[in-house]
């Protein structure tokens, strides 16, 4: 007997590797065109999928590029999931958010700027 590569329904494979909540959320994404494999767009939840293959699909605000590396066979912690792919996405650069800022003159005092401040206020009572 010869070994097949093991192949499996590319919207359980999504969602064992843990990109999806549920199967189908997954089997959404992949009936409504938006997944490719191997840079053909698939639209077939249904579609094969193994080790090799490369999956090109939106997540959140980003677009993922991954290559599988194995099939799993069950749902598992994310630590197992993260060994079935291999991420091919360039780094995201995170925006140049500013934290909080201190009080200045801007943003909202702490407790302790609102008592040097009232320390600092004249009574207007006298």
């Amino acid at each position: 007997m010869h070994d097949t590569p093991a192949k499996i329904r590319l919207d359980k494979w999504l969602w064992q590797a843990r990109f999806f909540k549920t199967r189908s959320l997954s089997a959404k994404l992949v009936s409504g065109g938006h997944v490719r494999v191997n840079s053909a767009k698939v639209s077939k939840p249904a579609h094969s999928v193994g080790p090799g293959d490369v999956l090109t699909f939106p997540q959140a605000r980003a677009t993922r590029v991954i290559r599988i590396v194995a099939v799993g066979e069950r749902r598992g912690p994310a630590a197992e999931a993260q060994a079935l792919y291999e991420d091919l996405s360039p780094p995201a650069e995170r925006p140049n958010v500013p934290s909080a800022p201190k009080y200045e003159g801007k943003g909202r005092p702490t407790k302790r700027d609102r008592r040097k401040l009232d320390l600092n206020r004249p009574d207007t009572l006298d």
